[in-house]
């Protein structure tokens, strides 16, 4: 089966609630951060989806494999931001834990279309 759309991704649809709770969450940041920490973290989370919608835009897996690359760039980004939202105490335990938990979830199920498409790629090879 194809996929026609991006919305269709698993992964797509995983970065869009992540993308969600982190606005959710950082709409408590201190109000000093608001060009800071809380711009650089939702910079980082709207990334992840949205490469992944463009690279599944262009005509060739090749150049999706390179979105998805720069979206997990993304996802590591986010989680060391995240990371140092906890130490500065933005966040607290349990909303660490979830985020951190939908951030896992998201790369593994990166890693997993990566794959996919790789091996696509070495099929047609």
């Amino acid at each position: 089966m194809s996929i026609s759309s991006f919305r269709e991704l698993r992964v797509w649809q995983l970065g869009m609630d992540l993308a969600e709770r982190i606005y959710i969450l950082t709409d408590s940041f201190p109000k000093s951060e608001t060009y800071g920490i809380t711009s650089q973290i939702r910079r980082s989370a709207v990334s992840i989806p949205s490469n992944l919608a463009e690279g599944h835009g262009r005509n060739s897996t090749k150049e999706f494999l390179q979105f998805i690359a720069i979206s997990f760039g993304s996802i590591c980004e986010l989680e060391t931001q995240i990371l140092l939202s906890y130490r500065l105490k933005y966040i607290n335990k349990d909303d660490l834990e979830t985020v951190l938990a939908l951030l896992t979830e998201t790369s593994k199920t990166i890693r997993g279309l990566q794959k996919a498409l790789r091996a696509k790629l070495e099929n047609r090879g």
